[in-house]
């Protein structure tokens, strides 16, 4: 059986599979499962196009990478076979840990960390493949000696992002995510055994963490996708109370067995079915539940569910500065008055929270500039854009959320 397919990607044109060990793992279960997670959760709400899924992404980074690959062996970067296939198998795999709808299910009904269950999955999967997979789990880890080839599967230049911000950018429709993803990889070479970029790249770099500010502010952190996502957290919260209260939820049998648990990771390791049963998990889980909780006899639940369901998101107000008590009691007040619920319900539907981002880092892995005398500058030191040294500040944002 030929195992080197071609698949037609919307952003990247056609996408070879240059191994059969990544056909075999497109093939499993746990892999095709990434189909039906959208990458982008509930941004839909807002952008009707982004509802492309992890599964798409995966690939575009894969095909990011063996790209990237190529570029350092032509520049005679001593990379064998068997590490560039390993490095192309981690990052296919890299966010094979994501629950549906990504970080709303980490933060409440699996409080385990994605990239832990990655790396579970990993481990059975190397099982699965006859120890095929452990080097690049070593290189995911960044255990291994070649610390440049962790480095494109995870840092602040690293493969993910540049598909992510591309993939993004395509199906939002917001240009102003799009990067010149072919010249920066162009422009990759490894000194002293970390990444650099050709000083010739520098403009291109600079534009990739712009983009990815903007990315932020107006696709992965806008208002109103950030006021369903916390909806969405506030449901989960509360079928999980009051399944533990002894109400009986109707739910798929994965999704009631992790609202009637708490599992952690040390649960996880110690039982690997309860890995099969995450796995059994994705979109449609939540989705089949809020359309049955949206007649549920509580009305916190079926305020929330019938909120996702019709696009009826709570209101949010987004700040430089904290929320004043005063606005949030007023609201709370409002609330409780005029649907008749308790203190403790009326918390559900008003709420504040912080949400922050900077598009550089530095912290861990940095950007470097490599000059043809052989200086190596940082990206903030080497630029003379005057505001890229402003955008490794941490910008913070204060909200309320409340029903309308």
């Amino acid at each position: 059986m030929n195992k080197k397919k071609i698949i037609n990607d919307p952003v990247y044109g056609f996408i070879h599979l240059p191994y059969e060990l990544i056909f075999d793992l497109l093939e499993h279960p746990y892999f095709q499962r990434l189909r039906r997670i959208k990458q982008l959760g509930l941004t839909c709400y807002v952008y009707p196009g982004a509802t492309h899924s992890r599964f798409h992404h995966a690939l575009g980074a894969m095909h990011l990478m063996t790209q990237a690959v190529a570029v350092l062996q032509a520049k005679r970067v001593a990379i064998e076979p068997a590490e560039a296939e390993a490095v192309c198998t981690a990052i296919l795999l890299h966010d094979i840990g994501h629950g549906p709808f990504s970080h709303a299910l980490e933060h409440t009904i699996v409080a385990v960390h994605h990239e832990t269950l990655s790396m579970l999955f990993m481990e059975q999967l190397n099982r699965y493949c006859k120890g095929r997979l452990s080097l690049a789990m070593s290189i995911f880890e960044g255990d291994y000696p070649k610390a440049f080839l962790h480095e494109l599967v995870s840092s602040q230049l690293d493969m993910d992002r540049m598909d992510y911000l591309n993939r993004d950018s395509f199906f939002t429709g917001v240009e102003e995510g799009v990067i010149g993803f072919e010249r920066i990889i162009k422009m990759l070479d490894v000194y002293n055994n970390h990444i650099v970029v050709e000083a010739k790249g520098i403009y291109s770099v600079e534009q990739f963490l712009i983009a990815r500010r903007l990315m932020y502010w107006q696709v992965y952190l806008h208002k109103t996708a950030l006021a369903a996502e916390c909806m969405l957290v506030k449901l989960l919260e509360r079928a999980k109370y009051l399944t533990q209260q002894g109400h009986t939820l109707e739910a798929t049998p994965a999704f009631s067995l992790f609202l009637q648990n708490h599992f952690t990771e040390q649960d996880f390791q110690n039982n690997p079915d309860l890995l099969a049963q995450f796995a059994l998990l994705d979109d449609t889980d939540i989705e089949v539940a809020m359309k049955v909780w949206q007649n549920h006899s509580d009305r916190v639940l079926s305020i929330l569910a019938k909120g996702l369901l019709n696009r009826q998101i709570l209101k949010i107000v987004l700040e430089n500065e904290p929320i004043s008590e005063e606005l949030y009691e007023q609201q709370h007040q409002r609330i409780c008055r005029t649907y008749q619920l308790s203190k403790e319900e009326a918390d559900y539907l008003v709420f504040c929270g912080t949400t922050s981002n900077s598009a550089y880092s530095y912290k861990g892995s940095q950007i470097n500039i490599a000059y043809k005398n052989g200086a190596i500058k940082n990206i903030t030191q080497a630029s003379d854009y005057l505001n890229l040294a402003a955008l490794a500040a941490t910008v913070v944002k204060h909200y309320l959320c409340y029903l309308k």
